[in-house]
This record gives structure tokens, C-alpha cells and sequence, in this order.
């Protein structure tokens, strides 16, 4: 079978930054928090390109004199978007990101990094932004992805593959363990910020239906979206807000780093929330699937053996003595969010003058052949 070639808006632009004004401005800023005469240095190495599309992060090392001793840290930083970038979401809450990291850090053993210095008012860089501490580690690529073959996860040996989807589930088991989550979390309750409904669950999809509207700005309305929406709230699972945990959110194995398959980073918290455990699992299983999409329609063989729904399902079950239950709810929640996701970065390759606006925004969904499908067979 010939293969085509991957989509070219798998590669985007995020940043419209000059990064050339970066260290200067972050070593003035040091120069104030670290002791009188340390006169630090920073040198800004490349941004993390192959993953991530909701903001930037920025890869330096700080040299500085302090007790008459050289030192020297290596730093990850992480910027929220500015408007002019056409971020992904209405709002980032770099706050809630960092506390809810710090949190994690403190309560589990989940690697989470460590996170230092925030700067909150955007006069440094023009945004807000903190600094955590760089792990070195090795992430399953989204720019190509994993799936797509010739690199160390698709390589790895079928049993090595299987202790990375073992652990990488740990990871959610662990995160979903932490007690009294609705209380030490509660700043993650999209109510904070005026969303209503009479469950967490309720109040999540109030939220993401807002943001589909902000959206809607830029690129038009979705007949798959809104038919993904309607379904959604007729059929609203009533799950009780006592057993809410904190979710992860962004719950894929893109977004962690590993070492001899085992996670030693999870990151990208801009998604956080406190809610059913369904939602972290159902991501994590609808990433894969939405990357599987993709290589089916490229004639690639992808990876259907990995992170396949009834052996993820069994491991979580197995770790955390709960029962999941039906996840149509949640994938079709997922997948909702993946189509608003491929929404903004739409708009902002188009802002970028990377692609031409579509006739079908549609078009832009890589998912949209599994959402349909999932539509379908919920009876939407």
C-alpha cells in the first residue's frame, strides 16, 4: 500500500516571541530575587516543539555567583500565550497550573517537576510565567507521532511497550488517590470561574461549551460539535460529586517523559480539573485513538495493540479497586474537546500564514472520522 505523507499542519507556529530579548529580560528579573551581586547569566536553549500546542515553553540554563561560588541550575519555563497568538483557551489559569503542580508534588509521589520562581503580572516577558525544574527524559513524539514508526517507542520490544502503558495508568491511579480532592483542589471547580451547573461534571461541560464558543470567533460554527454538545447534555451521566478526583486533564503519554519505560515527568496541567475519574482515563485511551485515525487514513499499520481501551480499563480497575462503567460519555466529551483544540490551532496557522483558511473548518479535524464514529454508535 503507498503511504502518504503526514498532514503539514502537524508542525505549527506558537509563539510570535523574539526570543533574542528573552535571556536579557529573565536575568534582570533573577537579578532581583537572587542575592546582591550574583549577577546571573541565562542562556535559551530551543522551545519543546514536538509537543504540546496550548503554550510556550522555554528550555535555559542560569549561571549566577553566589558566597563567592559559581552555580549553575537548568530550568524549564513555562509562558502563557499571549492574545495576539490566538491561544488555545479563553482563559489560562497559570496559577491554578502551578499550585495544582506544587500540590501534586507535595501529596504523591507522581514525578511531577519541581516548580521554583512565578512571575504573575507579565512585565518580564509580556505574560506570566514559572519556572520548574528541567528533567532529562525521553516523550513519545506528537510531531510525527509515536504511531507513525522509526522511533524509540515504536522500536521498543512488545513487553517494553506494555510496561510503559502499565506505568503510564499508575500514573493516573496514583493522581486519582489523593484524598478529599473536591476540598484541597477546589480552586480547579470550573464554578470559580462562573460556570454553572448542579454537578462537577455539569460545570465542566458549561465550560467547554464556552469555549467552543470563543472559538466560534474566529472560524464559524461546527455541526459536529454541536451535535456532540446536544448529546452530551441529554445524556449527562449523574455522577456524584463526592467521588470526584483530581484529573489530570492533558492525561496522554505525550506529555510525559520517560526513563527504561517508566515516567520520571508529568506535565502540561493547563487542563486540570477535579472531577470523574472516566475523564482522565477516557483521554488517555481517546489520544492514542485519535493518532491511530490518523495513521489509518495515512495507510500507516500505527499501533492497535497499545493502550487498547479493555487492557487499560482492566489495569486502572486492578490498580484502584473502582469500576469505571461505560466511557461513551466521556469519549464523546474527549473527542469534543479534540475537535475545539483542532479549532484554535487552526486559527492560529491561519493567523501565521502557515495554511489557507478552509471552506470546511471541519477539515481540520484529524479526529473527525473517530468522532463521528463514536456519535454513531452512541445513537447520536
Amino acid at each position: 500500500m503507498t503511504q502518504a505523507p503526514p498532514p503539514a499542519d502537524l508542525k505549527m507556529q506558537r509563539s510570535s516571541r523574539d526570543a533574542a530579548t528573552v535571556p536579557a529580560d529573565l536575568a534582570a528579573w533573577l537579578s532581583g530575587l537572587l542575592p546582591p551581586g550574583a549577577d546571573p547569566r541565562v542562556t535559551l536553549h530551543s522551545g519543546i516543539a514536538a509537543n504540546g500546542m496550548s503554550s510556550e515553553t522555554l528550555i535555559l540554563d542560569v549561571d549566577w555567583t553566589e558566597d563567592g561560588e559559581p552555580r549553575h541550575d537548568e530550568y524549564v519555563a513555562r509562558v502563557a500565550p499571549a492574545a495576539g497568538d490566538f491561544p488555545v483557551f479563553p482563559r489560562y489559569d497559570l496559577g491554578d497550573q502551578y499550585e495544582a503542580m506544587r500540590l501534586v508534588g507535595e501529596l504523591t509521589d507522581v514525578p511531577v517537576p519541581t516548580v521554583g520562581h512565578m512571575e504573575a503580572t507579565g512585565a518580564v516577558l509580556g505574560t506570566p510565567f514559572f519556572l520548574m525544574d528541567r528533567i532529562d527524559g525521553a516523550v513519545p513524539p506528537d510531531v510525527l507521532p509515536y504511531n507513525f514508526g522509526d522511533n524509540w517507542l515504536y522500536d521498543a520490544l512488545p513487553e517494553q511497550q506494555q510496561a510503559l502503558q502499565e506505568n503510564s495508568v499508575g500514573v493516573l491511579a496514583r493522581l486519582h488517590a489523593i484524598p478529599d480532592a473536591r476540598q484541597r483542589f477546589a480552586f480547579l471547580d470550573p464554578g470559580q470561574h462562573g460556570y454553572d451547573g448542579p454537578t462537577l461534571l455539569a460545570r465542566n461541560l458549561a465550560r467547554t461549551r464556552a469555549w467552543y464558543e470563543f472559538a466560534v470567533l474566529d472560524l464559524g460554527r461546527s455541526p459536529l460539535i454541536e451535535r456532540a454538545l446536544a448529546w452530551l447534555e441529554q445524556h449527562l451521566p449523574d455522577a456524584a460529586d463526592e467521588d470526584a478526583v483530581l484529573c489530570w486533564g492533558d492525561s496522554r503519554i505525550g506529555n510525559m517523559m520517560y526513563r527504561d519505560f517508566a515516567p520520571v515527568a508529568v506535565l502540561d496541567w493547563e487542563m486540570a480539573a477535579i472531577g470523574p475519574r472516566q475523564l482522565d482515563v477516557s483521554w488517555m485511551l481517546f489520544a492514542h485513538q485519535v493518532f491511530e485515525s490518523i495513521a489509518g487514513m495515512l495507510g500507516l499499520p500505527g499501533m492497535p495493540h497499545f493502550l487498547a481501551e479493555d487492557d487499560v480499563v482492566a489495569a486502572y480497575e486492578r490498580m484502584t479497586g473502582t469500576t469505571l462503567g461505560d466511557l461513551t460519555w466521556y469519549h464523546v466529551y474527549n473527542g469534543l474537546q479534540w475537535c475545539i483544540v483542532f479549532m484554535r490551532t487552526g486559527a492560529r496557522q491561519i493567523h501565521f500564514g502557515e495554511i489557507e483558511r478552509p471552506d470546511d473548518l471541519e477539515s481540520l479535524f484529524h479526529c473527525k472520522p473517530l468522532v463521528e464514529r463514536i456519535l454513531t454508535e452512541a445513537g447520536a
